[in-house]
């Protein structure tokens, strides 16, 4: 049985990181599509780019220690 926790555990570590890596792969894309339509706005658009980007690393994080957690209780 315990060994079913862990498995659950990796999914769920797994599946943060892989939502974490997609989102800011989006991110990316989308910004770099902002700055070639309206190069003036560049250093806005980075930063709110690199923002985001750290609000959704931290949000993984917290999920992978979650996740974690949840073994090792």
């Amino acid at each position: 049985m315990e060994l079913l926790y862990v498995g659950l555990a990796a999914l769920g570590a797994g599946l943060a990181v892989i939502g974490a890596g997609i989102g800011v792969g989006k991110i990316g894309g989308s910004a770099m599509e902002a700055i070639a339509r309206q190069p003036e706005a560049a250093s806005k658009i980075q930063t709110a780019m690199i923002i985001a980007a750290a609000l959704i690393e931290g949000v993984a994080l917290f999920g992978v220690v979650a996740a974690l957690l949840g073994v090792l209780k």
